[in-house]
Parts: structure tokens; C-alpha cells; sequence
């Protein structure tokens, strides 16, 4: 028997838990998410038809919505209690928009409650406060979710055609993928310089030895790079030595050090990278087991409040624990007279939850120890250090500065120190920073100084330095720059940093981002032709606008009007481009990267070919990607993969490896991929052969360097044919696969030879149907195109284009339309008599076809002109020779004919 009252969440975790809270008469079920989406195809989003959105409930998402709607069978009321944020809203507007449309809600009384924590006190609660759903939120919801669709969607296939080898752009990610590119940009172009630095070591008139450093010289004041060489450190050190010193003024001055605020999404993720060296997708997954509960003691609760906010307040109740708690545990002098408020200092701010803290102080670290693993124990007890520290009071710091010249002040030195006077919250808590040149000179101490008093010199060094270039990013520092922005929400960057290095743009070396080549060359394709949509102003505009959708200020789909309408053209516009233009323009944005700069920061000598010492290599663009190649082709075929090095004579950059070479394992399968040379070529195969079973096995693609090829590219050679989706015309399906003549499209029956400029790993179903449709203009009928049924049988009878021609079909019978027909202009009637002509034709030269000896076939004509070879990269230059899956294929066939002739 069904409970009366339904609760829906996301999670079976967050289910579990709450189920224990509100009793037998309550049944709670978990969506496991969302339960709809756009399907990832070309005509989710019509912004033809005011931007109407069609959603898809895939199949395991229709077994979760199967199971809310039968345990709501007999119920009276349904609670979606999905996550207090405006994703949580979107995911409890979908399942009662789905259910509404299975007729599933009648008679039921729909209720949507939010907690911050999961407690039984905070369900409780929310339950006895229901509300409707939030029309603004979830309009804000539609409006990203359309944005990100109609840039993924509209701009991912302009990239594609104009910039082989990438594989998506996005509104935000690409935004972020700039940020570390301009970075890297800024790293190559820096340029050291020199400078020194002189340093003394001094006593005091009792003999105590304290630091000092040079400040002054001549009586000037010296700035960094004042000292720019040996020469003038070594004459400055002679002054220094010369000089007889006094005390010529002491200051000093007392601060406050205030603690950090509570975290927020993006602060809990940079201090954990710094902190705990936890990335930020597995310091969301932690916080989000956290949250959901855990069994303490036979009871099971939430350890801390929802992870997902940029707000750094806190509740009233959360305050006056945290004060009880500073009061019992470290005495009056750390609590501050009042509490402590924040604010959040981050663009787009919202304000609706509270900061990630404790459900209950009072469960410190040492009490949940035992009941949750080592790293869930970390971040619960950073966030537990954070929170209680905040509430603390300030550090007392006292801070001296002492001068020290000598008679004329031609030369002074200057002495630092800063003595924490009180501990204040760092005694419990200290903010880490992202490089260590923030730091300051926090513990050193100096012996009592008095104006007037001698100072002895003891020793005085000159330092060599040289200028450091800007630290690559972090992902504490990449975050943190991507809210100062007000780039992206809180929720999205642990995602976002996730899609960059999954789509390879990105690596992390040593915890910090380095840029790809091909992430270098979308960022540099995506600021040369669409500057205004990835600039960092137009990304933050648009996250306020999206943020003025939530607060009920704008129209949503006015949003999306004023974006689309400028983006679209853009769009087309770029499509119109030539090759040429695009490379050359690609070619000076990156020219300093692929080659060298001289000391005037040229890169002519550089880009000299060392081939024919005479051509310019710039950057050029292959079916597989972009490769440096020599101005003077086709007459110096030189080319280099962009990794390999400049000198390199033969443009290969690929070294030479032992065969078989191991890729990986099938993640379906567990079988091994493996990557092997046979007679005729390099292919890859999954398995190994055994008695009875043949290994599935794909020849590369011509083109592809097999130095190359790692275990993603061997899964998807080995996933061929594919299906891309149904021809919206015909109904038919459509598949991309390698076969022995090459890259090829299959529409029904029909079989279609892969235009050059397009990759069967990557071709989507809407460039599929347009190959399609182009290669019917030429008097072809579309493919499938059905004219009706026949009257004999129902069956339907179809248009179709073979290698003979166009026609027409019926089950198995084809009968080829007569010479100078225009296939569009068949009617049902012409076609019902062609077919039945064929057939009787057909049945009454059954006899006589058994005899009958094969014809022989006409020998192809010679002396056909030769196309001029395309230019392909040292990386492609492997792949030209035919596939091994070819060749003997090859042999097959022509010893099937030389046994033919022989029989006739």
C-alpha cells in the first residue's frame, strides 16, 4: 500500500536519511538527478519558435520517473525536496512537468520544501513550510541551460570545419580555457631581468645580530632595479662596508589580523588544493557524501550544511553555537564582543544559503574520526576550523621598522620584524596562499633598537636576482580567478575544470594548468573570430543578466533574443571564411609559441625551412589537425607535427615504436586494446584471436600517425560503423564507418564516400544528412525517399541511388529508372509498373539465368589524369599507404576474377 505522502530528492544516500526522519507515512524516492535534458542534437533549442525546448527522458531516467509515478499512485501529496539552489529547482520542476504529463498528478497536491542541512530538526521544518516552485529560479534555469546549448551546438561544428582536431567550445569552459592560455602567452613572452640586492647582517650595541637590508644610496632611494649589475652591487656593498651606522628612526606600529570568512563553494575548493592537494571535483564529491549523511553512533546525519553557495553567512543559531563553543574551549579572550557578519565579496553574488559549515560545532573532528574515512576527515575538519575560526578574535600583531644610516644618511639600511602579540584564531586556523612570494615576514623578531645607538656592521652580501614570470594557474588560483571575474557559479567550476582536461586542452603538470597545443589553437581561433563572446566582460554581463532572470528584474527569453541574434550571424559568418584566412590568422596569433623569437622578438630566422632553406613554414591545417609546413609546397614537401622539434630534417617528430604496443582495456569489456603492425599497415585490435573467434580489429585512418593513437582513438576506430540518428526525412538510420574504400556514410541501402574535409570519428547526424542531401542535387533521388505502398502487399516502395543509377524498390526486386527520367518526378503509379515489370521479368528468366556464364567486364580506361597529392604532415605521411584491412581485400577480389576467367 502506497504511504499518502510522496518525498522526491536526488540522491539514495540523501533518501535513506531522510526516510528515517519523517516516518512510515512518508515514503521518499530518489531521481538520481535530473530526469530530462536536451537531447545532445541539432533542433533541441528552436529559436525560430521563441526558443521552445524539447526535452528527452532517456532510458534510465525513465526507470526512475517509472518509479515516482507508481509509488504516487494512491498518494495525496507530493514534496519534491530536491537541493535548496537553482539546479535543485530545475530538477523538481522537470519531474513535476513529467509526471504532469503522464497525467500522473491528478487529484495530488504538489509541494516543493528546501533545508540547508540534513537534520532531523531542518526537514522537519522545511516540511511544515511547503511552498510552490520558483518560477524565477527555474526560468533562470532555462535560460543557461538554452545559452550553453545554442554556443555548444551552433559554434562546436564551426570549429570542427574550420579547425581540424578540436573538439568542442563552450560559453564558460572556453572562457576558462583562455584564461590559462593567456597566461601561458604571458610566460613565453616574459623576458628576465636581472637585479640585485644587498644584505647585512648587524649587532646591536649588546651584540645581538639582527638583518637589515640596503634602501638607500648616494641618499636616493633605490628602487628594484636600481642595482642592475654586478658592478653596481659590488660598488654599493663598498659603501655599505665603509659606513658607520646609528639608529636613525624606529616605528612602531600594532595590526589586526581578522580571520577568513566562512567557505563558500569556490574557497572550500581553493583551500583544499592548497591545503589538502585535493582537486576540486574530488573535494565536491567528499563535501557532497558530507552532506548527504552519515551513520553516527545508529543515527544518521548530514556533517555539514549544502556545499553548493556563495554566501558566507551564517545562521543564528550556527553563531551562537560557534561562541558557546569558543568560550568552553580556548577561554573569553577569543570571542569577540559580537558575532561576526560577512559578505561575500564576489561578483554575481547570491545570497540565498548559508556558507558550508558544521550541522553542529559541537561534533568536533576527534569525534567523528572513527566514523568517517581519512579523506572526508580532512575536508570535515577544515571546514570545521574555518568555521569555528571566523567567529574568533583577531590576531595582535606588533610590527617594528627600524632605519640605520650613517653620519650624511649617503646610505641606509632598513630592519623589519613582526611579533604576533596575541594569537587570536590562528592559534586554530591559517589561510594558506597560492605562491609563496604573498607571504610575509610574520615571526622574525629584531633585539631592542633605541634611536641614537650604534649599530655594527658585520657582514654585507649582494644578491643576484632575476624576475620571475607569473605563476601558471592552479586550480585554487584558477577558481578564485574565475570569481573575481564573476565567471561561471559556484557549482559549475569543479565541471568546467574537469571538461578541460577531458577534451585534452589542458594538463596538469605539478598541480598547475598547462595548455595544449590544441587548446592553444581553439583559444586562439575563438579570440581572432568571436573576441566579444569569450571576453571576460561579455561572460561576467552575461552571468549578472542570468542572475537578474533569478531575482524576477529580466525576461529570460528576452536574454536569449538579444544574445542569439548577434551570435547566429557571427556564426555564419566565420562558416564563410576561407581556409586561408583562418590560417594565416591563427598563424600570427601563435607564431611565437611554435617558433622562436629572436632578441628582437622576431621569428623570421626561426621560421626558416630547413628543408629547402629558402621556404617560410607557418602553420597548416590537416583533416587530422594542424602541422607546420614550408610555403614552398608542393615543390619542398617538408612538414612537422607541432610537438616535434624545430631542427628536426625530416618534419617526422614521431619516434619509432615496438609493435604490439598495449593502450589500454575496453572499459565494457576488460578485453586489451592494442595498437599493431601487420604486413600492410598499423591497425588496432580488441582481444586476442583464439580458436573460433576472430579479434574485431580497424585499420588506422589515412592520415593518422600511429605515435598518436592512444586507448580513446582506438575505441572509437573500433566502434565503427556508428550510428548517428535517424534522417529526419526519411526515418532511415544513418552510419558513419571505414571501409575498403575509405571513410563512408550509409543512409538505408545506400552507401556514400566520405567527402575529405570530414572525419567519420566526429561527424555529427546534421552534417551527415547534408553530405546526404548534396550528394542527391546531381539528379539523385534522396535516399529512401518513400512514394507509397504496393497494392499487392502493403509493403512500401522507395526511391533509392546506386552505383548504376537511380531507382526504384520493393522488398528485394530493383528496377533501375529509365535513362532521362528525373527521379523526383516519379509518381507511385510509374513505379508500381517498373516493379512490376522486373518481377515478371525476373520470375521468367529464372531458367535461363542458370546457365548463363558471366560477362566479362570492360577493362578500366588508362591514362587518367593524376591529382596533385595532398600536402599531409610528417604525422600523416604513415597513413598514406593502403590498410592492411585493404590490400587484401584487394587480393581477394582479384583472385575471385582470375578464377572467373578461367572457368568461362
Amino acid at each position: 500500500m502506497s504511504a499518502e505522502n510522496l518525498v522526491v530528492v536526488e540522491s539514495p544516500a540523501k533518501a535513506k536519511t531522510i526516510n528515517k526522519y519523517l516516518g512510515a507515512d512518508f515514503d521518499v524516492v530518489a531521481s538520481y538527478g535530473h530526469v530530462r535534458d536536451l537531447p545532445p542534437k541539432d533542433g533541441s533549442v528552436q529559436p525560430d519558435e521563441d526558443f521552445a525546448m524539447r526535452w528527452d527522458v532517456d532510458a534510465q531516467s525513465k526507470k526512475r520517473i517509472d518509479d515516482v509515478a507508481q509509488r504516487l499512485k494512491g498518494a495525496k501529496r507530493l514534496y519534491l525536496a530536491t537541493d535548496p539552489d537553482r539546479e535543485g529547482e530545475a530538477i523538481s520542476w522537470h519531474i513535476q512537468e513529467e509526471l504532469a504529463r503522464r497525467k500522473a498528478l491528478n487529484g495530488v497536491e504538489v509541494s516543493r520544501v528546501v533545508f540547508n542541512e540534513i537534520t532531523k530538526n531542518a526537514v522537519l521544518d522545511a516540511m511544515a513550510k511547503p511552498r510552490t516552485l520558483n518560477d524565477e529560479l527555474i526560468e533562470a534555469y532555462l535560460a543557461r541551460r538554452a545559452l550553453d546549448y545554442l554556443v555548444g551546438f551552433t559554434l562546436s561544428p564551426v570549429l570542427w570545419r574550420k579547425l581540424p582536431g578540436a573538439k568542442s567550445a563552450g560559453r564558460v569552459q572556453s572562457v576558462a580555457l583562455r584564461l590559462i592560455c593567456e597566461r601561458e602567452a604571458e610566460i613565453e613572452a616574459f623576458r628576465a631581468q636581472e637585479y640585485w640586492s644587498i644584505d647585512a647582517q648587524m649587532e646591536n650595541a649588546e651584540g645581538r645580530p639582527f638583518p637589515a637590508r640596503l634602501t638607500h644610496l648616494d641618499g636616493r632611494k633605490l628602487d628594484k632595479f636600481a642595482l642592475g649589475n654586478e658592478a653596481a652591487a659590488t660598488r654599493a656593498v663598498e659603501a655599505v662596508r665603509a659606513a658607520a651606522f646609528r639608529v636613525a628612526k624606529v616605528e612602531r606600529k600594532q595590526t589586526k589580523r581578522n580571520p577568513a570568512p566562512p567557505f563558500t563553494t569556490s574557497t572550500l575548493q581553493q583551500e583544499a588544493s592548497r591545503k589538502l592537494y585535493f582537486g576540486a571535483t574530488k573535494t565536491m564529491t567528499l563535501a557532497q557524501k558530507l552532506y548527504e549523511g552519515v551513520d553516527i553512533g545508529g543515527e544518521t546525519v548530514g556533517l555539514i550544511t549544502y556545499m553548493r553557495t556563495d554566501s558566507t553567512v551564517l545562521s543564528n543559531d550556527a553563531l551562537t553555537a560557534a561562541r558557546n563553543l569558543i568560550s568552553d574551549d580556548y577561554g573569553p579572550d577569543y570571542l569577540p564582543a559580537g558575532p561576526r557578519q560577512y559578505r561575500t565579496k564576489a561578483k554575481n553574488a547570491q545570497e540565498a544559503h548559508e556558507a558550508v559549515r558544521p550541522t553542529d560545532l559541537f561534533r568536533r573532528p576527534d569525534q567523528v574520526r572513527r566514523y568517517i574515512d581519512g579523506d572526508m576527515l580532512k575536508l570535515y575538519e577544515l571546514i570545521w576550523k574555518r568555521t569555528l575560526a571566523s567567529q574568533m578574535e583577531s590576531a595582535v600583531l606588533d610590527n617594528v621598522a627600524v632605519d640605520l644610516s650613517d653620519a650624511g644618511a649617503s646610505v641606509t639600511l632598513r630592519a623589519t620584524g613582526s611579533v604576533v602579540r596575541f594569537d587570536g584564531f590562528l592559534t586554530l586556523y591559517r589561510e594558506d596562499v597560492d605562491d609563496p612570494s604573498d607571504e610575509s615576514d610574520e615571526g622574525r623578531m629584531l633585539p631592542p633598537l633605541a634611536e641614537g645607538e650604534d649599530a655594527r656592521l658585520k657582514e654585507a652580501t649582494p644578491n643576484q636576482h632575476f624576475t620571475q614570470p607569473p605563476p601558471r594557474y592552479s586550480e585554487a588560483s584558477l577558481v578564485k580567478k574565475m570569481e573575481e571575474l564573476g565567471i561561471g557559479r559556484p557549482s559549475t567550476y569543479a565541471s568546467i575544470l574537469k571538461v578541460l582536461q577531458d577534451r585534452e586542452y589542458v594538463r596538469l603538470e605539478k598541480r598547475r594548468f598547462e595548455p595544449e597545443d590544441r587548446g592553444r589553437l581553439v583559444t586562439a581561433f575563438l579570440t581572432s573570430f568571436f573576441e566579444r563572446y569569450f571576453s571576460y566582460d561579455f561572460t561576467a554581463a552575461l552571468e549578472e543578466k542570468l542572475d537578474d532572470v533569478s531575482d524576477g528584474r529580466v525576461d529570460w527569453k528576452q536574454v536569449l533574443r538579444d544574445f542569439w541574434t548577434a551570435f547566429s550571424k557571427i556564426c555564419e559568418e566565420t562558416l564563410e571564411l576561407s581556409p586561408i584566412e583562418v590560417r594565416e590568422t591563427i598563424d600570427r596569433e601563435l607564431g611565437p609559441h611554435f617558433f622562436e623569437a629572436d632578441e628582437t622578438g622576431g621569428t623570421e630566422a626561426a621560421r626558416r625551412c630547413p628543408a629547402c632553406a629558402d621556404g617560410r613554414l607557418s602553420l597548416n591545417f590537416g583533416k587530422f589537425g594542424a602541422f607546420i609546413a614550408c610555403s614552398n609546397y608542393p615543390n619542398c614537401k617538408y612538414t612537422r607535427d607541432l610537438n616535434a622539434p624545430a631542427n628536426d630534417p625530416d618534419g617526422n617528430g614521431a619516434i619509432e615504436g615496438e609493435f604490439p604496443r598495449d593502450l589500454g582495456f575496453d572499459p565494457e569489456t576488460g578485453e586489451p586494446i592494442t595498437l599493431r603492425k601487420g604486413p600492410y599497415g598499423v591497425y588496432v585490435q580488441r582481444g586476442e584471436a583464439e580458436k573460433g573467434k576472430k579479434p574485431k580489429r580497424s585499420s588506422l585512418l589515412k592520415g593518422m600517425e600511429p605515435a598518436s593513437v592512444d586507448l580513446q582513438t582506438a575505441l572509437r576506430l573500433l566502434a565503427l560503423p556508428r550510428d548517428l540518428g535517424e534522417h529526419p526525412e526519411t526515418g532511415q538510420k544513418i552510419q558513419a564507418g571505414l571501409g575498403r574504400y575509405g571513410p563512408y556514410l550509409k543512409h538505408g541501402d545506400r552507401f556514400l564516400s566520405l567527402p575529405a574535409e570530414d572525419d567519420v570519428l566526429t561527424i555529427g547526424i546534421n552534417r551527415a544528412v547534408a553530405v546526404i542531401a548534396e550528394a542527391g542535387e546531381k539528379g539523385k533521388p534522396r535516399a529512401g525517399k518513400e512514394l507509397g505502398p504496393h497494392p499487392s502487399d502493403g509493403k512500401p516502395i522507395a526511391l533509392g541511388s546506386g552505383r548504376f543509377g537511380p531507382y526504384v524498390k520493393h522488398g528485394k526486386i530493383y528496377a533501375s529508372l529509365p535513362r532521362g527520367t528525373e527521379p523526383d518526378a516519379v509518381t507511385l503509379e510509374q513505379a508500381i509498373a517498373l516493379i512490376d515489370a522486373k518481377a515478371a521479368k525476373k520470375g521468367a528468366g529464372k531458367k535461363a539465368a542458370a546457365k548463363k556464364t558471366p560477362a566479362k567486364k570492360s577493362a578500366a580506361k588508362k591514362g587518367k589524369a593524376k591529382k596533385a597529392p595532398a600536402q599531409k604532415s610528417g604525422a600523416q605521411k604513415s597513413g598514406a599507404q593502403k590498410s592492411g584491412a585493404q590490400k587484401s581485400g584487394t587480393k581477394k577480389a582479384g583472385a575471385k576474377k582470375a578464377a572467373a576467367r578461367k572457368a568461362g
